[in-house]
Formats: structure tokens, sequence, C-alpha cells
């Protein structure tokens, strides 16, 4: 036991300077990456270089290989120009086994620095609209109306087919229906208005009511729709919900998505 404690208490003597330094850098490194991260944040915040992860873990990655490589020659003996050779050798073989994760981390840069999107953009994409919650350096976060969060990889997004919305294309709804072909058309535009906006009012946005377009003819009389804009947060299946019942109950004058009838003529 004694000889044990006297061999811990030599190898501490021996590596002391060592344990040292590697402890100076380890803390310096903690440091450096907790005030550089909070710094850029909020310099990215107020320019006009749009503000996700992406740009922040690269910084944190610069840092931390900074720190491993002032310590590999004085501690760990090893030369790290020696190391920086050896993983080029395998670098060809690495390259290739992340091929897909080098993808969608040139991807994410391709659309930050390109400003093709950024957070709290309204986009849709792939027939799902949402907001971009994030850009990471592996793959983009969107969230839809009902809170679900949509993972996409960069790569996906640098090829796929990408829409960006304005607030009030991104809370349309449409409802369709069909009139009477008899119709006063003037006067369905207002009996549908405000049947409509009565029933949305706690769910549409605020100063926006519903419009009416009549967009063609059926058999079965004139056809158009209700534009109904739903408010943040609101679902657009409430809301059209809501507006389909309005209209429905309104009687037989207006058919919502029915086969119609003789009486419609």
């Amino acid at each position: 036991m004694t000889d044990f404690s006297s061999l811990v208490t030599t190898w501490f003597h021996t590596n002391a300077g060592k344990l040292i330094w590697l402890l100076l850098v380890t803390a310096v490194a903690f440091v450096a990456d907790r005030v550089v991260s909070r710094v850029l944040r909020k310099v990215l915040d107020r320019s006009q270089i749009p503000s996700a992860s992406i740009f922040i873990n690269l910084t944190r990655t610069v840092i931390w290989v900074l720190a491993a490589a002032m310590v590999l020659q004085p501690v760990f003996g090893i030369n790290p120009t020696t190391l920086v050779t050896a993983l080029g050798v395998g670098g060809v073989a690495l390259s290739l086994g992340l091929k897909d994760t080098i993808a969608n981390v040139i991807g994410g840069f391709g659309l930050m620095l390109g400003r093709v999107i950024q957070p709290g953009d309204l986009v849709s994409i792939q027939g799902v609209s949402g907001t971009v919650v994030d850009i990471t350096w592996r793959h983009s976060m969107i969230e839809t109306r009902a809170g679900d969060r949509m993972v996409i990889p960069n790569s996906i997004l640098n090829t796929a087919s990408l829409t960006k919305l304005t607030p009030i294309n991104e809370g349309m709804v449409t409802v369709e229906f069909t009139a009477k072909a008899s119709s006063d058309l003037n006067e369905v535009s207002r009996d549908l208005v405000a049947c409509v906006a009565q029933a949305t009012a706690g769910v549409a946005q605020e100063g926006r009511g519903p419009i009416v377009k009549f967009v063609g003819f059926s058999p079965y009389g004139v056809t158009g729709q209700v534009l109904v804009f739903a408010a943040p947060g609101i679902l657009l299946s409430t809301v059209r919900d809501l507006a389909t019942r309005a209209i429905a109950e309104t009687g037989q004058r207006y058919l919502v998505e029915d086969g119609g009838s003789a009486d419609n003529v």
C-alpha cells in the first residue's frame, strides 16, 4: 500500500506541470466557449446575419479544437502535425462514411449564407407549413401550428421545393361552396361574410374578415370560395370546421361540397 502511494505521489510530482497545463487550457477553453457563444448570439441578433445555432456550434468546435492542439504535445507527447497527417491518410475513407453529414453541413451554410431561409420564416416544404425554429449543422427544425416539430436534413432542403409564405397566406383557410344559379351574388357574398365572420370571431385574425370569391360554374350552380384567415396559434382545421358549419347552417341556398338538387336551378 505504501509502495502504491509512493508511486502515485511520484507520478503526480513528475507530471504536475502537465496536469496544471491541461487544467488551465481546459478552464480557459470552457470560459471562452461560454463567453464567445453568448457574445456571438447577441451580435448575430443585432446584425443582418441570420441567428442560428450552426454559427455558434462552429465557433465552439474551433475553440475546443485549438484547446486540444495546445495540450497534445506538452501533455500527451503527440505531435499535432503527425496527427493531422494520420487523419489525412484516412480522410478519404472517413469522408465516404460521412458524406451525408458533410452534405448536411455544407447545405446548412448554403441556406444561411444565401439567406434562403432563417429562423422565424414561414415556409411550406413537401406539403407541410410551419415556422423555421432553428438551423443546426445537420438539420433544420420547422414547427407547425399544431406544435409538431419537423426535422429536415439540410441536404434535402437544398434540393426540395420550398415556398416562403407570408403570415396571411400561411393562415389562410379556403372553404368551397355552391350557390343557386338564380341567386343574387352580391347578396350571397354579404350573407356568407356575415355568418362566417360571426362563427370565426374568436379564431380569425383581428381586423381581417372573411373574403368571398366566385370562381366558376357547375351543373349545380355558381361555385365559390370563402377565404378565412386564422389567428396565430389556431389550427387551420378548427377555422375550416367553424366556417363550414356556418355556411351549412344557412340553409339549402349554399351547398358545401354537395351533390346538388333540382332546387338549385
